[in-house]
């Protein structure tokens, strides 16, 4: 089986732990030996330098400390030997760092051999199979999969086992104003908010749908229907202009004898226009209009 299909079903599947229990295996003989399950000194682990993760939350990091304190670590970490008695995180941060809470000295790991691309990739593809992320943090690991990794959105979808819809909808989340990620971030604003702010093109527009949904506490269902209200509006009016403003239009270009156009949106926003050919017909509409400096 290729790397590329193990990746698409998961962190184990990468490990070719074929038995999918680790726990069950003993402990090596050889400490630190690739392939084995190994009881590794606190001191020697560091922090995986490709970790996608970059905010964890304290309480539920001291609750897991107090479930390992009380039963163990029930899921062994998963490391790579970088060199003598020293280690990086593939997976398993959290259990790292709440086993420091903990004042465990050794904690049970799994050990591979990973180069640095294959680690990035495998940390990135595990951090994105977890359900705790927030939409940010699921876009910026697709985004770095793509620059890092060299891949593809289509090789990216094989990879995690996502649509490329879905990684295209993901990766313009990045595209959103930052004040608009953050509280995505903070979740705040769910996915589905998101999608729907998303698909207005203007910033500014943006900007003020996101306040009226927090404003509003609107359902996804409601600010997907503000959405299409937005993009009406930001559309050209229609050609057919009621008559009163027909009458306006074709007064003013016959006072003018100038092409005019006028453009009315549903709720009575618009703009008026007059066109000129050259600075001297420009200088003649000013003229009569009273306009000239």
């Amino acid at each position: 089986m290729t790397k590329t299909r193990a990746l698409g079903r998961g962190l184990g599947a990468l490990l070719d732990n074929h038995d999918g229990d680790l726990t069950s295996k003993p402990l090596a003989t050889d400490p630190g030996a690739a392939g084995s399950i190994s009881g590794i000194l606190i001191s020697e682990i560091e922090a995986n330098p490709f970790q996608p993760r970059s905010r964890f939350d304290q309480e539920k990091l001291d609750e897991l400390a107090a479930s390992i304190t009380q039963l163990g670590i029930i899921q062994p970490l998963t490391l790579r030997k970088v060199r003598p008695n020293k280690y990086q995180i593939i997976s398993g941060e959290r259990r790292f760092r709440a086993s420091q809470l903990a004042g465990l000295t050794e904690v049970p790991a799994y050990i591979r051999v990973a180069n640095d691309q294959t680690m990035l990739e495998m940390a990135l593809v595990e951090n994105i199979q977890r359900d705790n992320l927030d939409a940010i943090e699921v876009a910026i690991s697709y985004q770095r999969l793509i620059d890092e990794c060299k891949l593809t959105q289509e090789a990216l979808g094989e990879r995690v086992g996502k649509k490329r819809s879905t990684i295209t909808n993901y990766l313009r989340l990045l595209k959103l104003p930052p004040q608009i990620q953050k509280a995505i971030m903070d979740r705040v604003l769910t996915m589905g908010h998101a999608r729907a702010i998303i698909n207005v093109d203007d910033e500014n527009e943006q900007l003020l749908l996101f306040k009226e949904i927090i404003k509003g506490g609107l359902s996804v269902r409601a600010a997907e229907q503000a959405t299409r209200n937005a993009k009406k509006d930001s559309k050209p009016a229609n050609t057919d202009l009621p008559l009163e403003y027909q009458r306006i239009r074709d007064n003013v270009k016959q006072q003018l004898n100038a092409e005019v156009s006028l453009k009315v949106n549903s709720k009575g926003k618009g703009s008026f226009s007059i066109a000129f050919d050259n600075e001297k017909e420009l200088k003649r509409v000013l003229s009569i209009l009273d306009l000239l400096p």
